[in-house]
């Protein structure tokens, strides 16, 4: 029996890497896909996984998964009773936007960092494409920064194509395993491209009749950086279903309105419409951003709408 660390996950074929530094390819062994049916993929880039190869030293089979520190999901496409892993054994998780081309969805961010709180791995925002904003598009800029850093998120804004501020985050990435997560034409292939050219991932372009982001990286895949640590790249998405959290306990993973919530009359209250409420209050006084008690409410509706 062998270990490695699974580096790709292209449905399910896997390529592990050994501690050796050679790279071979596995798949799963049969009961192993069948032990949670509810996830798509029971192994996942960042997993520490055991393996046999018997005639052929260049492929094997995965037979065990070791222990997770921590993994961070979304809802399967299409497949409403059934979540994807995106990766394992994360130190630090990027959510990477813009504010525009393709314009910012605080839905999807807020999402994210949701389920980011919810499997405790800290997240940091990366603000790109700065080079492209005239003053207006700045202040918008400041207006979501200062949102996000009330919530207690910090964040960093860099232009991966002029090359601002990409030291910074090499220094913030370095001897961590930090997972990238954003919309598609964000520019996740181009910012890991500039901060290891070797890498040469393959860049997509912005639709312009839509304004979206076209996708290039179709499968997750983990990069070891020269100065220590690794960078997950992940598909581009264009939605982010929150997964395996209890109706009552959503609010928890928005950290200002946790906070906030120790003020409200019933321990049990929802910040719907219940009396006394502290978090509805805050709302009416700017305390808490509109946008972030929207995707609050909308992650309620969901929860109703799968169960």
């Amino acid at each position: 029996m062998e270990k490695g660390l699974v580096i790709k996950s292209i449905g399910n074929s896997y390529k592990v890497r050994l501690d050796d530094g050679r790279i071979i390819s596995c798949n799963i062994k049969g009961n192993l896909r069948l032990k949670d049916i509810k996830t798509t993929n029971p192994v996942a880039v960042g997993d520490w996984v055991e393996f046999t190869s018997k005639k052929n030293p260049e492929f094997g089979i995965i037979s065990g998964i070791t222990e997770r520190r921590n993994y961070i999901i979304r809802r399967a496409t299409n497949l409403s009773k059934q979540y994807h892993i995106i990766a394992a054994n994360v130190d630090m998780a990027y959510v990477m936007a813009t504010i525009i081309l393709p314009e910012i969805s605080t839905t999807f961010i807020d999402r994210v960092l949701a389920t980011a709180e919810a499997y405790r791995i800290p997240a940091t925002i990366i603000f790109n494409k700065i080079d492209l904003y005239d003053e207006e598009i700045l202040q918008l800029l400041a207006y979501y920064q200062n949102i996000y850093e009330k919530a207690g998120y910090p964040c960093i804004k860099i232009s991966a194509l002029k090359m601002f501020n990409i030291d910074l985050l090499k220094e913030h990435m370095k001897d961590r395993v930090n997972l990238l997560v954003g919309q598609s034409g964000v520019g996740k292939s181009l910012l890991i491209n500039m901060m290891q050219p070797e890498f040469n991932l393959k860049i997509g372009d912005i639709s312009h009749s839509h304004l979206k982001g076209k996708h290039t990286t179709t499968f997750a895949e983990m990069f070891e950086l020269a100065n220590g640590g690794y960078i997950i790249d992940t598909p581009g998405l264009k939605a982010f279903g929150a997964v395996d959290m209890e109706k009552g306990e959503i609010y928890h993973f928005f950290p200002e309105i946790f906070r906030i919530s120790n003020g409200c009359q019933y321990y049990n209250c929802m910040h719907t419409g219940e009396p006394n409420c502290a978090v509805k209050t805050a709302l009416g006084l700017g305390e808490i951003s509109e946008s972030r008690y929207i995707s609050y409410l909308g992650m309620l509706e969901e929860d109703k709408k799968y169960r």
